[in-house]
């Protein structure tokens, strides 16, 4: 019992194999011109690298106030400007930098975009 042969259906035997036409391989492109882009470019990095330093700079001068006896409040040093009002403004400035930092296209992203 043999199979029945479809009309666009070539039979073989086991000692002769199918004819597998030469196909060309692709060619493989420069990795400038490879598909995949990264979402930040080293501009974009050094920015968000500046903003975690204002972030931190700003908290290290929050901090301090400590009095060696706790029985005693330091009304000056506790609420001096730098800690109320300095370093707030500073680690607000780091997450404007922040937000810049990611929002900011790469280069080569604004340049095909015009």
């Amino acid at each position: 019992m043999s199979t029945p042969v479809r009309p666009n259906q070539t039979t073989t035997t086991p000692a002769q194999k199918p004819f597998v036409p030469y196909t060309k391989a692709p060619e493989k492109k420069p990795a400038s011109e490879s598909s995949q882009a990264f979402l930040f470019d080293k501009e974009n990095y050094m920015w968000m690298i500046a903003g975690v330093a204002l972030i931190f700079i700003g908290f290290m001068l929050m901090s301090g106030g400590k009095s060696a006896n706790p029985h005693e409040f330091h009304y000056e040093e506790i609420y001096s400007f730098r800690r109320i009002t300095l370093a707030p403004i500073v680690v607000l400035l780091g997450f404007v930098v922040e937000v810049f930092a990611i929002m900011k296209r790469p280069n080569d992203a604004a340049d095909q975009a015009v």
